[in-house]
């Protein structure tokens, strides 16, 4: 599953491909979707490359090879959309605690409660699944609560957390600065973003300079746990 960015920057470099042969430089690419900086377009490159959507010529400057496109846009060259990524919103119901599950120091893996996607992005609503379990090594766990979200966004990228990540959680109401947390927006929006204090405020810190840090009043956020672990697979 590629992000809206990854997506968009895949079409624009087969456009390009398809025009000339050449690839777009990472200045154009960068002005076509709208980022302020090049080394957001390093990143989404390597997301491409891990997914085995383009591959890097080697040798050979601003050589790059689509390998494959999305499902139902092969043969095609659309001119990819330059409007700001607007999140699809998940609807659930997040006015509670998320229930984890006690860990045992004796097992060799455990399993959580996996929720649905938390958004690593803009917030949205996360969608609260009980049916859902996902096994968990127990060393990666801490004393207390656990459950597991699965990440959709890329605002915490350079922080190593990518889009279809599982992120583990220890349940908690309290978190040190700098920790990454399940934040609790306004009773209704839950966002995966770094916490910052500062007085009577809190700040929603992403880890992409393609967003931007949200403050809000103390009392308009609650934490709902921390990050402890993340899992991927390929």
């Amino acid at each position: 599953m590629l992000t809206r960015k990854q997506h968009e920057l895949l079409l624009f470099i087969n456009e390009r491909l398809g025009q000339g042969g050449v690839s777009p430089s990472f200045d154009e690419m960068k002005d076509a979707l709208g980022l302020r900086s090049k080394s957001g377009i390093h990143r989404l490159i390597t997301g491409l490359e891990e997914r085995g959507f383009i591959r890097r010529l080697p040798h050979r400057a601003r050589a790059l090879e689509v390998v494959r496109l999305p499902e139902g846009l092969e043969g095609t060259r659309p001119r990819p959309p330059r409007t700001k990524f607007q999140p699809n919103v998940i609807k659930g119901d997040f006015s509670g605690a998320l229930p984890g599950r006690e860990v045992a120091n004796t097992a060799e893996t455990i399993q959580l409660p996996l929720y649905g996607r938390i958004a690593a992005g803009t917030p949205i609503e996360a969608l609260r699944d009980h049916s859902n379990m996902i096994d968990v090594p127990a060393s990666m766990l801490s004393p207390g609560d656990h459950y597991a979200l699965q990440v959709a966004g890329d605002s915490m990228v350079e922080a190593g957390i990518l889009d279809g990540d599982t992120v583990v959680i220890q349940r908690c109401e309290t978190a040190d600065n700098g920790s990454i947390v399940v934040a609790l927006v306004e009773d209704h929006e839950v966002t995966l973003k770094r916490l910052r204090r500062k007085g009577h405020t809190i700040a929603l810190e992403p880890a992409n300079a393609a967003y931007e840090t949200r403050i809000f009043g103390a009392d308009r956020v609650k934490v709902q746990g921390r990050l402890v672990g993340l899992m991927r697979k390929y």
